[in-house]
């Protein structure tokens, strides 16, 4: 890929820490050299302590927008001024969007996650699926799938500071939507190999698997899977953790977080520019295949 910057080039930023990881500066701008678009995108280490005056900065130059991702998406929208409905909802940001200087915020994780599926043809409408995480990604997926038509969702997630956050996410899908959720501690391994048991998928949406915790999972044994069970990770960075290892010698279908990466990135994508990311080009240069 070779992109020409001139004097009229326009800024996308990522802020998250760490993210030098991160596959979405090479997605973008190969989509916004492929459609012709002067535009750069470029990732920023920046943790909550930098959080303000980043987003301050971003004003300042005039970006058009930013991907965010963690540990800044609880927090961001403290700096911004108006947040999307489902972004309200999730309580959390991972699109900002710049519109004449007035920054809202988006959450484009659950939308991305269920496109994913819908395009590897796996159909959790209707169905139980367990997933361990209650964070801002975690969160987007468990509120997008229960509006889409999930019959049920058990969560889990230790009792940490996000466990308060998934009990409101358990309080709004019951309130709100016709899907059943259940949050469990995470920590309850017999319990969460009981739920796994009868899903139609398991999804790991916690950062177990990826740096600073890669080779790691909380899953202790083999025989917490089924041949017949889909496990996915939100992780793709590595593109195989020890979960999906697992799960895989257990006979299980298995995805990484690559396609939900390309789709929540295509979402946002279309936030920004107004225009569809071309996402099967893309898929070819990621090298994404089900």
């Amino acid at each position: 890929m070779t992109q020409k910057i001139t004097g009229h080039t326009e800024l996308i930023g990522l802020i998250a820490y760490p993210i030098r990881h991160s596959s979405s500066p090479e997605m973008h701008n190969e989509a916004f050299q492929k459609l012709g678009l002067d535009y750069a995108y470029l990732a920023f280490e920046v943790g909550n302590e930098d959080l303000e005056d980043t987003i301050k900065g971003f004003r300042a130059m005039k970006i058009r927008g930013s991907n965010v991702s963690m540990p800044n998406k609880t927090v961001v929208h403290k700096y911004l001024d108006k947040l999307s409905e489902a972004a309200e909802l999730c309580g959390a940001v991972n699109t900002i969007v710049n519109d004449n200087n007035v920054l809202t915020g988006h959450i484009t994780d659950g939308i991305g996650y269920m496109k994913s599926l819908e395009d590897a043809g796996i159909d959790i409408i209707g169905k139980k699926i367990t997933v361990a995480g209650a964070g801002g990604a975690a969160t987007a997926i468990e509120i997008q799938a229960a509006l889409d038509g999930v019959a049920e969702i058990s969560i889990f997630n230790r009792k940490d500071k996000f466990f308060e956050r998934g009990e409101k996410t358990v309080k709004d899908i019951n309130e709100r939507t016709k899907c059943k959720a259940t949050l469990y501690d995470l920590a309850d391994l017999d319990k969460l190999k009981k739920e796994i048991a009868d899903s139609y998928l398991f999804a790991n949406a916690t950062g177990v698997g990826m740096k600073p915790l890669e080779g790691q999972t909380y899953i202790p044994d083999i025989n917490f899977f089924r041949p017949d069970l889909i496990v996915t990770d939100t992780v793709y960075e590595p593109r195989e953790t020890e979960l999906l290892k697992m799960a895989k010698k257990a006979g299980c279908r298995t995805m990484n977080g690559l396609g939900m990466m390309l789709f929540q990135g295509a979402a946002a994508f279309k936030l920004w520019m107004g225009k569809d990311m071309p996402i099967e080009h893309m898929k070819k240069v990621l090298n994404i295949e089900y």
